[in-house]
């Protein structure tokens, strides 16, 4: 399904994958692995569950809207896992304790979350201004996350910027600290001492007026 790889090839290196899912991935830590396409027998235990949800819940129900379903589903599930599993012969709400799961401490908030790529200059676009991203992640695509008056960029789960949001128009907002790696010099161990501000957060830079050049181009 297109909501977790967009171009499907044999090898899964080769396929692509839906960027919103790999973030998801990598924010709760986990390693998506494809399994052959048309192929229930590489997934026999996810194919095996929903048809025994479709014979023994979904035969006869009746519901008048979702929550309705939602409800006699969760009921039906609470039925289900509190009784011995025929092939275990536990239960499988005392079997999931064993299981040593890690407890969901932070919730992905997808419906506020974008995805942006990290342009040369080290800068994401967001709402019609622009925010510095540390060097190492040219390239790559980040999740941005805006809240009250602050956003945050995430790569991997991982906080790796945090600015104010701007509320101007055609702003850049930049963390000086940003582009340490880019301002070292190769042949000395020293770096550009106009960045060593350690306590900046981030600081606007005014887009320049460049209507005056046209104005000499064209007289």
């Amino acid at each position: 399904m297109k909501q977790v790889v967009i171009k499907r090839l044999l090898k899964q290196e080769d396929s692509t994958m839906n960027r919103q899912f790999e973030d998801f991935a990598g924010f709760y830590g986990f390693k998506p692995i494809l399994c052959r396409p048309y192929r229930g027998q590489t997934k026999g235990k996810v194919e095996r569950t929903v048809q025994f949800v479709r014979d023994n819940f979904m035969v006869g129900i009746k519901y008048n809207s979702l929550a309705d379903l939602n409800g006699q589903a969760l009921a039906w599930c609470n039925k289900v896992n509190g009784k011995v599993h025929a092939t275990t012969n536990e239960i499988p709400f005392e079997r999931l304790k064993k299981e040593g799961l890690s407890p969901l401490s932070r919730e992905y908030i997808i419906d506020k979350i974008n995805l942006r790529r990290v342009q040369k200059d080290c800068l994401i676009s967001y709402a019609g201004n622009q925010y510095s991203v540390p060097a190492e992640y040219v390239g790559k695509d980040v999740a941005v996350v805006a809240l009250d008056s602050m956003l945050a960029a995430y790569y991997e789960g991982k906080q790796i910027a945090l600015h104010r949001v701007s509320y101007q128009r055609k702003d850049m907002v930049v963390n000086p600290q940003h582009y340490r790696r880019l301002t070292l010099k190769q042949t000395m161990d020293a770096e550009n001492v106009l960045l060593e501000q350690g306590k900046v957060i981030d600081f606007p830079l005014k887009p320049s007026d460049l209507s005056r050049y046209d104005e000499v181009l064209y007289d």
